[in-house]
């Protein structure tokens, strides 16, 4: 029986970004730009590319610039048009129609998994993805299409998982794996930040999701862990106990953390590197700098 098609996603986006502080006091941190473009747009980019519908986005009080940015902008619009800004014109046109955008505010307590849990009655009874609104993996073809695929091909939730390096296992959850194909595996456990040395392996399984309906029951039933919050990982273990959890390694790409401040300015700098109109002189500028 064909699996039903993922065509809906899930971008929790209602943390307050103490990281970024103070630029994130009055600055969601999902709207940090990279170069020209929101960290968050490249998220909902990549789910448009992969073929997702549906966007919500699980927001707070102080996140109402997300809303006004995928917003259809027509005084900007018409300002750009008569000043014979053609293609800006265009480009702002195109983001508020990449998707069909749904808004919830964020209710409940806090942890990752909650905000999945709020979008239970708009995602129904379908298979969704969920991806995080301050991070993202370039990759080609997109990270979730990668995984779209191998859900459509063995039917089986996954999550996206990437090669770290031995001395950064400690940062990340470790999967404990077993081979089902090249870049496909079975996750047997998770181990969150291991100590190095002690790891399973140095697959790191995080940052999207595909996951079928079951999964809210499990957040529903689950009880506050760590810091007194839902966490996501922790009912994707138990749903783990009820049938296989594959990691899909995605091939092709590179993942920007880029809720994490050196990771974020690492992505400046490669972004404005892959810029046309900058990529001249930006270099010609890193090659001068005196470290």
């Amino acid at each position: 029986m064909a699996q039903k098609k993922v065509r809906k996603a899930i971008i929790p986006a209602a943390g307050f970004g103490t990281r970024f502080l103070p630029a994130t006091k009055a600055m969601p941190k999902e709207m940090l730009p990279i170069v020209d473009k929101p960290i968050i747009q490249y998220v909902v980019e990549e789910a448009v590319a992969a073929g997702i519908e549906d966007i919500v986005i699980v927001t707070g009080w102080h996140k109402r610039t997300i809303e006004d940015h995928f917003d259809y902008p027509f005084e900007l619009e018409k300002r750009l048009e008569q000043a014979g800004k053609h293609e800006q014109a265009e480009e702002v046109r195109k983001i508020a129609e990449l998707a069909n955008f749904i808004y919830i505010r964020q209710k409940g307590t806090y942890g990752n998994g909650t905000p999945v849990l709020n979008a239970r009655q708009v995602i129904g009874d379908e298979p969704f993805a969920v991806l995080w609104g301050d991070e993202f993996i370039y990759s080609n073809p997109p990270r979730l299409k990668q995984m779209m695929d191998a859900w459509e091909k063995y039917g089986v939730p996954n999550i996206s998982a990437v090669r770290v390096p031995e001395s950064s296992v400690d940062r990340y959850g470790i999967a404990d794996i077993s081979d089902v194909a090249p870049g496909v595996f079975k996750i047997n456990k998770m181990v969150e930040k291991p100590a190095i040395g002690t790891a399973p392996s140095n697959l790191a399984a995080h940052g999207a999701y595909i996951m079928p309906p079951r999964i809210f029951d499990l957040l529903s039933e689950a009880k506050p862990g760590k810091g007194g919050e839902i966490w996501l990982p922790e009912a994707v273990d138990k749903l783990a106990q009820e049938q296989d959890v594959y990691a899909i390694e995605i091939q092709n790409g590179r993942y920007y953390d880029t809720g994490n401040k050196l990771e974020y300015l690492k992505a400046v700098v490669e972004f404005g590197l892959k810029h046309e109109d900058l990529r001249q002189e930006f270099s010609g500028y890193l090659k001068n700098l005196k470290i």
